[in-house]
């Protein structure tokens, strides 16, 4: 399915642009701010292909994507008129906790690849000077770390830009608030002793570079001061009154007020924090380790960052190293589905979501992919990440640069080798518990007293039922792992087959109702009388065409009988239009069955056994 019509499909599933007052996206989820969530269809989302869950949490509605989040979001906003600016004045409010954590977690998801992308760039430094491939004082050297270090830096900034714009107000006059924070003139007051005074008040300059709350409070004291000041300003001269009155007003209370406030707050989080590992690292990491995976399921994540980069900004983050524990787990989990599956296909899933995890820190895949589909799983992660994060608080292990804990941005901690360690017991002991306790409840398991023969199935069990879904197409049998689409591919929409045809007709495979029937005719879904909810999605991307070469027979709530034809397709004037007509058979409700058994034949006919479901 192209992003343009998942796009469009979520946006008819959250209640249509009328019921969005804003949108973001982070790493991989679509972040709403709904006007009412009862008028979102989340059962339809989940549903959706290439949706891999929906998660209501931190005031937001969250759309899990993926990888493929920004393309996504691209698409949607084409087409309506939202984004991270909107207007938030019909938002639902929600509690305080609620709005906090929504603030700081769009205000930080735009800049979420800049200060990843930075802080790998100065781990990699940090490897390079001690293989002895650079110096710290060589020009290449040099050169790099200020391309890792601006962000950082600059950091105020681009928070001032990205705050303002989710608080409604100028984000230009957001990012000079910062700015002026960094401004030679005020940061050699530094050098000069710090003390310095306006109009005739003391005043004590501090280093702002690298801080995150002296912005937020100023940025938020900006946007309330340029909303009152707006009503009594008049509109002629609103273009350049409301921005001088704003830098007049607002930077000499930040340098007399709210900096040093702010500078205060944060390091009294870090001291705090600091205190806390000293008494007990251990109990603080194990806590850290074991409730990440939670705070990241329900998006709330992004509200410990602040503090993260807070510490960093005095010396190293211990709260980083502790949480790794967790995102080390459940690479770990990932890995061991991967080696114990007998399924290839999930093999497949387990395989690409444990990549992204282990080279980039990015888990919401193995989290909405594997771990809530397994859930038993979600022990071994807690269990895991709770040793290793208590390894590494009670070894004192800390961040030096900002990361998304992986296995390459192990060179961001130090000392490296103590961090590694407990990096290494979490990933090993999740891959241990995975191996030898199992992933799958009884439930998904296969029966011990079944047999397979070719393409039968033979129940010794009277217990035990089974259900025959035939080939709905004649035509090449292909793995569902290979097909050349991601949702597809990884189970996302539920367990089946694909079939690369060599007829252009679509039988019904069983006797039941038609769900479903799109308007491109290019996909229909059917539920059995026996409950097996299937769709058949006729080639790859092919919405595109509008419906052109695709001729339905039936129509939605029509009851059908096995073997009945259901759609006409034109193979070769589809290929000739540039698409693959492979075309998945998905069972939507796999949860459902036990197990779902493939036919082993590799060319199939239409009404010959293609699935055996196991409820």
């Amino acid at each position: 399915m192209s992003y343009e019509t998942i796009g469009k499909e979520i946006l008819q599933n959250v209640g249509g642009e009328e019921n969005i007052s804003s949108l973001v996206h982070c790493a991989t989820r679509l972040r709403f701010k709904l006007n009412d969530t009862n008028k979102a269809n989340q059962q339809a989302l989940e549903e959706m292909d290439g949706v891999l869950s929906v998660v209501q949490g931190g005031g937001q509605y969250q759309v899990v994507i993926g990888s493929h989040v920004s393309d996504v979001y691209q698409e949607i906003i084409k087409v309506a008129n939202i984004g991270a600016n909107a207007d938030s004045s019909n938002e639902s409010k929600g509690s305080i906790t609620s709005q906090i954590f929504d603030v700081i977690s769009r205000s930080f998801s735009p800049l979420l690849g800049a200060l990843a992308g930075a802080g790998m760039l100065k781990a990699l430094l940090t490897v390079l000077t001690m293989l002895g491939w650079l110096t710290s004082e060589s020009g290449t050297y040099l050169i790099l770390s200020a391309a890792g270090n601006a962000v950082f830096y600059f950091l105020p900034i681009f928070l001032g830009i990205t705050l303002a714009i989710r608080l409604g107000a100028n984000p230009y006059v957001g990012g000079s608030i910062g700015a002026a924070l960094l401004e030679p003139n005020l940061t050699k007051l530094i050098a000069e002793g710090g003390a310095s005074s306006f109009l005739g008040i003391p005043a004590v300059i501090v280093d702002y570079s690298s801080t995150v709350f002296p912005v937020f409070i100023a940025v938020c004291m900006y946007a309330a001061f340029e909303k009152m000041i707006k009503k009594v300003i008049h509109k002629d001269l609103q273009m350049f009154m409301v921005p001088m009155l704003s830098l007049v007003v607002i930077v000499p209370l930040t340098v007399l007020i709210f900096g040093p406030f702010g500078v205060y707050v944060g390091n009294g989080i870090g001291a705090g924090i600091g205190f806390l590992a000293e008494r007990s690292g251990l109990i603080t990491g194990a806590i850290m380790g074991a409730g990440w995976t939670f705070l990241t399921l329900l998006g709330l994540h992004w509200g410990v960052v602040p503090i993260m980069i807070g510490n960093l900004g005095t010396g190293g983050d211990p709260l980083t190293s502790m949480l790794s524990g967790a995102v080390f787990a459940q690479i770990g989990v990932a890995l061991g589905i991967f080696i114990k599956a007998r399924d290839k296909k999930l093999k497949a899933l387990a395989g690409s979501t444990m990549l992204p995890g282990a080279l980039a820190g990015v888990t919401e895949p193995i989290l909405y992919g594997l771990l809530l589909r397994y859930r038993k799983t979600l022990f071994y992660v807690v269990s895991a990440g709770a040793i290793g994060g208590a390894i590494n608080g009670a070894l004192g292990s800390k961040a030096v640069v900002f990361n998304f804990p992986s296995f390459l941005s192990i060179p961001a901690y130090s000392p490296i080798g103590l961090h590694a360690t407990g990096a290494l017991v979490a990933f090993s002991f999740a891959i241990l518990l995975t191996f030898l306790a199992g992933f799958e409840n009884k439930k998904h398991k296969k029966p011990q007293n079944e047999t397979v023969a070719g393409e039968s199935l033979v129940i010794k069990s009277g217990r035990t039922k089974n259900e025959s879904i035939v080939s709905p197409i004649t035509g090449k049998v292909i793995a569902l792992n290979e097909v050349k689409d991601s949702a597809f591919a990884s189970e996302a929409m539920g367990k089946g087959i694909a079939i690369e045809p060599s007829v252009g007709e679509v039988v019904s495979p069983v006797n039941g109702t038609i769900s479903a029937v799109f308007p491109t005719g290019h996909a229909i879904g059917i539920t059995s009388n026996d409950g097996a909810e299937i769709l058949i999605h006729i080639g790859i991307d092919t919405v595109q065409l509008n419906g052109r070469y695709f001729s339905p027979l039936v129509q939605q709530g029509d009851s059908i009988k096995q073997g009945d034809l259901l759609v006409n397709f034109d193979i070769d004037k589809i290929k000739e239009a540039g698409f693959d007509v492979t075309t998945p058979v998905i069972i939507t409700n796999t949860d459902r069955y036990m197990e779902i058994l493939e036919s082993d034949k590799r060319n199939v006919q239409a009404k010959e056994n293609l699935l055996t479901l196991i409820v």
